[in-house]
């Protein structure tokens, strides 16, 4: 048996107690620094971005955008606009390779021809609203006059009416069909019934 192919692992345990020092952690190297196989740094400029959880995370950038210009871009910003960088740039980065050629852009264009469109059917819908509500203000209107023209046939006619009689109704009612054609002198009687 060689040498080589035999691995032995030794695995030490210590305790401390309160007093002592806590014992050295052996941090994992973050996701872009295992994707490159390199050694992670204690002051990494990637490692608070690309956690060793989410690797997928940095070779999507990284196949877009490559490490150098991901690292220039991060040096660059200043630390509080680093975390919305990596995230625009992973963003990207999946536009980009789900759609080539127009990359976010072609999402942007769709979202705006989607925005377009519930604004024309929201404009259609308040449309809609509007003239159902004039409907119903006409149809309360039409409502409110039969019920006034009710009343006033139900209730009992004032003494002045009584005594002029029916013929001072059809008077009212004659004038009206004299005045239809707006006073022009001719009217509907004037014509001959029959020829």
């Amino acid at each position: 048996m060689d040498s080589s192919d035999t691995t032995t692992t030794t695995t030490t345990t210590t305790s401390y107690s309160p007093t002592s020092s806590p014992p050295n952690v052996i941090l994992s190297p973050c996701a872009a620094c295992k994707i490159l196989r390199r050694r992670c740094v204690e002051k990494c400029v990637l490692a608070p971005y690309f956690p060793p959880t989410e690797p997928l995370k940095f070779t999507t950038a990284h196949r877009v955008f490559g490490a150098s210009n991901i690292i220039k871009l991060l040096q660059e910003l200043p630390e509080s606009q680093r975390a919305d960088a990596v995230s625009s740039m992973v963003y990207e980065a999946n536009a980009r390779i789900r759609d080539p050629v127009y990359g976010c852009a072609g999402a942007i264009c769709q979202l705006q021809k989607q925005v377009n469109e519930l604004e024309v059917q929201l404009a259609r819908a308040r449309a809609d609203l509007t003239n159902m509500q004039m409907q119903q203000a006409n149809l309360v209107t039409i409502i409110c006059m039969e019920m006034a023209q009710f009343q006033q046939q139900c209730s009992p006619q004032p003494l002045n009416d009584a005594v002029a009689g029916p013929h001072a109704a059809f008077s009212n009612d004659a004038a009206f069909f004299l005045d239809v054609d707006g006073g022009q002198g001719s009217s509907i009687w004037e014509e001959p019934l029959w020829t």
